[in-house]
């Protein structure tokens, strides 16, 4: 698929959404007052749960990063229909593009998932219409416990309407803050391999055995496991798997034409870098995986793996380029030394709590996303169970 073509396509698809929506009328406090919200007729509740979500989330700290508190997006940040900015297109209100400029440079597509401030990626190849999609989310309801595919969908519905052929499944790393949809989009895209780095076998080793998850529920979930500055193609555009360890020690990031995919490495400029606190991460880790970023040229886009908007900021930023962030990210401009930045980053995470989703997304993504399997049945159902631990205060009884 030539690079114009693949553009009329993202904009089919845009179109395409707006037929299918309905208009709601929302406060204009947050925005410029001419722009309007368009949502599908069925999701018109989900703008109300969404505000609710909101409002619960304002006053608490987020997972990843202690300094500023949790602000889940809410749909009148984005413009909603096909819109234009500097960095890129919006062609839904959670949906951002930028087609390839050039032969060796991908589509990109990126989607954020809200309840966790997941950004995820769809990177495709313009000359073959071949494609990857980086940490996907599966959705999780921690009070009522379901497990639901509307964000995995939604980058299936892409993949469709944009004509492209998935050949991998990639993440970042082992998450800890969400439920991974790879095993989901395995199933549904024709059993491609899911792609990590190497370092996980050790990682399901450990969290197996504090988990009790036998070995045969996890090993050879991941199908492809890459060497450290390991080469691949998508299509025909060359891509390079780069360990940046630190948040996590498996923890790689996607380098593909100008573009890095740097997951829990580095984040929006006002928020600064991802926590090192989990087993096996490193400030030390971190700060050399940000030289290795930063090292690279001006013009070089970083995406990140998350956002969390603080009050007035706006909406989400998937990417900002490596110059903007040798110069404005609070963690990192100024030619931070290596003492400076480990000191402020274990100050910082020893204020965290641990991620809300901590124990659930751990026990899954060792697994590849696949769900644990059925333990009993009852009144002809089957139940799944994921362990969360106690903590009790005082003497035990």
């Amino acid at each position: 698929m030539s690079i114009p073509s693949q553009t009329n396509k993202l904009k089919q698809v845009a179109n395409g959404l707006r037929r299918q929506c309905t208009t709601a009328s929302t406060s204009a406090s947050d925005f410029q007052a001419s722009r309007r919200v368009f949502l599908p007729s069925s999701r018109i509740h989900t703008l109300h749960t969404t505000q609710i979500r909101r409002r619960a989330f304002r006053n608490k700290k987020h997972d990843l990063e202690s300094s500023r508190p949790f602000r889940a997006m809410t749909l009148v940040d984005q413009p909603t229909r096909p819109y234009t900015t500097a960095r890129g297109t919006y062609i839904k209100e959670n949906i951002y593009t930028i087609p390839s400029s050039k032969n060796d440079e991908p589509t990109i597509t990126a989607v954020f998932e809200n309840n966790t401030g997941t950004w995820q990626y769809i990177v495709s190849d313009p000359a073959t219409s071949s494609a990857v999609i980086i940490d996907a989310v599966l959705d999780y309801d921690r009070t009522t416990q379901d497990v639901s595919t509307h964000s995995a969908d939604e980058l299936l519905a892409l993949v469709n309407e944009c004509g492209l052929k998935v050949d991998m499944i990639l993440e970042t790393h082992i998450h800890a803050d969400h439920l991974s949809a790879a095993s989901y989009l395995q199933k549904r895209l024709g059993k491609v391999p899911i792609g990590i780095g190497g370092r996980i076998e050790r990682m399901q080793r450990m969290f197996g055995q504090r988990y009790g998850i036998s070995e045969n529920e996890y090993k050879g979930v991941f199908g492809k496991l890459f060497k450290d500055d390991e080469v691949f193609r998508i299509g025909e555009l060359s891509a390079q798997a780069v360990h940046l360890p630190g948040h996590t020690p498996d923890h790689l990031g996607y380098m593909v034409g100008e573009n890095i995919f740097c997951g829990d490495s580095v984040f929006h400029i006002d928020i600064g870098t991802a926590r090192c606190d989990f087993p096996g991460g490193s400030a030390t880790d971190l700060f050399n995986s940000t030289r290795k970023l930063l090292s690279l040229s001006d013009s070089t886009k970083i995406w990140t793996g998350h956002d969390y908007p603080p009050p007035g900021r706006g909406a989400p930023v998937p990417w900002l380029s490596v110059a903007e962030h040798r110069k404005q990210n609070k963690h990192l401009m100024g030619n931070v030394s290596a003492e400076e930045f480990v000191r402020v980053r274990q100050e910082r995470d020893k204020q965290l709590a641990e991620p809300k989703l901590l124990h659930q997304s751990l026990q899954m993504n060792i697994r590849g996303g696949r769900l644990p399997p059925p333990t009993g049945e009852s009144g002809g159902k089957e139940y799944r169970f994921l362990k969360v631990p106690l903590k009790v205060k005082g003497d035990l009884w």
